[in-house]
């Protein structure tokens, strides 16, 4: 493999504080950076503008926004007409699959990017999955990624060939607080992400699940959190 591609990697970017911090990881990892979205008809589809401002700032060499159209599966609050849970206790939020939890979509996902890196002849893709501070996403497991990985192998012209597509996920261990501090370390855009469930327009609603975990992390980490919320 030349040094051009082996230098590429396709990061999954949502806009999201985690996905954001995992590019910046791959871009310190010496990595180029080629970021791929999803816009999957998500109730905060406004997720997918701050991802494209996130590739600016990151100096990405290419944002590909792919459509898909999860709603008309349905099955998530994130994805139809069901209420998105709010104000939720740190206990309740441990227990179970919550209704956010969208059919298939980190498996979505990663098997376009899986996709993208064959044809870019990259052999790493990003994913900032984590599985302390998220509760109980099954597609956000170790042993889903390492299945996954597997997969590809069987299954692809690059695993034929006898190319592996690895898949990172760096901050899978790590509590939101120590994600942030993390990026803080890497000069992250934190003012360009998105991470609400239900915003009222752009802004986050402060109270879904993803907010209140955001605040917490911003919170423990000892850093001010630079968006605004539409409830404190």
């Amino acid at each position: 493999m030349s040094r051009q591609t082996s230098h590429r990697a396709v990061v999954l970017a949502s806009g999201g504080l985690d996905s954001t911090v995992a590019a910046a990881v791959a871009r310190r990892d010496g990595y180029d950076l080629y970021l791929l979205t999803i816009a999957y008809r998500q109730r905060h589809a406004v997720e997918i503008e701050r991802a494209g401002q996130v590739a600016a700032a990151l100096d990405a060499q290419q944002h590909l926004v792919v459509d898909v159209d999860l709603r008309a599966i349905g099955g998530s609050a994130l994805t139809g007409d069901l209420p998105v849970p709010k104000n939720r206790p740190e206990l309740d939020r441990g227990q179970g699959i919550p209704i956010t939890y969208v059919p298939g979509r980190n498996l979505i996902f990663l098997s376009l990017a899986a996709a993208h890196a064959e044809v870019l002849g990259a052999s790493v893709i990003y994913f900032g999955a984590n599985v302390l501070d998220y509760s109980g996403y099954p597609d956000c497991r170790l042993e889903f990624i390492r299945a996954f990985e597997v997969a590809v192998q069987a299954g692809t012209k690059a695993g034929a060939e006898g190319k592996r597509i690895e898949v990172r996920t760096p901050l899978l261990a790590l509590t939101k607080a120590e994600i942030i501090q993390l990026g803080m370390t890497l000069n992250v855009p934190f003012h360009l992400t998105h991470s609400c469930y239900d915003p009222v327009g752009s802004v986050a609603c402060g109270q879904c699940d993803s907010c209140l975990i955001r605040k917490e992390g911003f919170a423990k980490a000892g850093v001010v959190d630079p968006i605004p919320y539409a409830l404190p």
